[in-house]
């Protein structure tokens, strides 16, 4: 799984353009939106999520209440996206 959290980050630093940090400057656990994490809005919510569709084909529904939780953290994208792939 640590292997995929890593994929996530590089994942969202590059499709975000956050060339100033690396992976080891995002926390697993550490909010992805809001105070305390990486502070991501809504603008790189749907960037987030257009990377996620291109790279594992996974769909992530805008309007599904629990899209929210799947983007809270590193941890809980891994693990979504991981319940979505068979090769994860």
């Amino acid at each position: 799984m640590e292997t995929l959290h890593n994929q996530i980050k590089q994942l969202i630093i590059d499709a975000l353009n956050l060339e100033d940090l690396s992976v080891d400057d995002i926390e697993t656990e550490a909010p992805l939106f809001g105070d305390g994490g990486l502070g991501l809005d809504s603008i790189d919510a749907l960037e987030l999520g257009l990377a996620i569709k291109k790279q594992y084909n996974i769909v992530i529904d805008a309007d599904d209440s629990n899209t929210r939780v799947h983007f809270a953290s590193v941890a809980n994208l891994a693990s979504y996206v991981s319940s979505q792939t068979s090769d994860a």
